[in-house]
């Protein structure tokens, strides 16, 4: 590492051909330039280990935001390592990591109480536990994202709720998400991006909750919301009308077939800032 590259504050190593190896060169011969570091992007670099997560983390004290998306060699001792060496973390990303158990979110829980963005994508060992954990211990979360995690249970839910800064937060896929557990996420008063596609449980009770419960809701997920839902009606619509009509711009229904068609001009009565509406084709 050159001079001019002493005191680093960002490093994007996404893709990599990666490995243990490399991880402890820098640790080995240019600790001092990492002192400094702020972010870390490992994404898909596949060959990383517990090791190289130990030993890059070792010399980076400062590092505030972390990303190893797609990562299956990476265990919960990886993350216990991760979780004693940097202390100061606020944006961590372990989508894909499927070896992560809740015993590694029992570390994240312990020791970043200042969290504000989490990405447990297709973690798919996790359970109830250690979600609940992190939900108790991390109260400052205003990201979430639980997609493709069908382990879940209302339990855990329900907990949501405890987390008053909230604004985005995935559930794509959370099959065992039912109306009680959604009514209480809707405590969340700042949640303004919900991802509820494929929650086939909830019906319009919950989604009428949600709209009753989180007024600046703006979408109800960029590219999917109710996307899969067929128990849902035009009664959740029209609650959604009634409450988020000046915030909602983007509203997927595709799937929902109890939700009947509209002209342009019917959508515009109802949400006057619309500008995406999928429908079922």
């Amino acid at each position: 590492m050159q001079p001019r590259y002493h005191h680093v504050r960002h490093i994007n190593l996404e893709f990599g051909r990666i490995e243990d190896e490399h991880l402890h060169l820098l640790k080995n011969k240019r600790s001092e330039s990492l002192q400094d570091l702020e972010t870390l992007n490992l994404n898909v670099c596949q060959k990383i280990s517990d090791k190289g997560i130990q030993a890059v983390t070792s010399v980076c004290p400062n590092l505030k935001s972390f990303s190893i998306y797609w990562n299956v060699r990476v265990t919960d001792l990886g993350i216990k390592k991760l979780s004693q060496n940097c202390r100061h973390l606020v944006n961590l990303n372990l989508s894909g990591c499927q070896s992560i158990t809740d015993v590694g979110l029992n570390s994240i829980a312990d020791n970043y109480p200042e969290l504000e963005v989490l990405n447990l994508t297709r973690c798919t060992k996790l359970t109830d536990d250690g979600l609940q954990q992190i939900l108790l211990k991390c109260s400052k979360l205003q990201s979430l994202n639980l997609y493709a995690l069908s382990r879940f249970t209302d339990e855990a839910y329900k907990k949501i709720a405890l987390l008053p800064n909230l604004k985005f937060l995935d559930l794509c896929g959370a099959q065992n998400l039912s109306d009680q557990g959604l009514s209480c996420i809707a405590e969340c008063k700042n949640l303004t991006d919900l991802n509820l596609t494929w929650c086939v449980r909830v019906t319009d009770v919950g989604v009428e909750a949600i709209a009753q419960g989180c007024s600046s809701l703006e979408f109800l997920r960029r590219w999917c919301s109710l996307f899969g839902i067929v128990g849902v009606t035009d009664n959740c619509l029209e609650a959604l009308s009634r409450f988020c009509s000046n915030t909602l711009t983007t509203l997927d229904v595709n799937g929902c077939i109890g939700i009947k068609r509209r002209s342009r001009d019917e959508l515009l009565q109802l949400f006057p800032n619309l500008k995406c509406f999928k429908v079922h084709s």
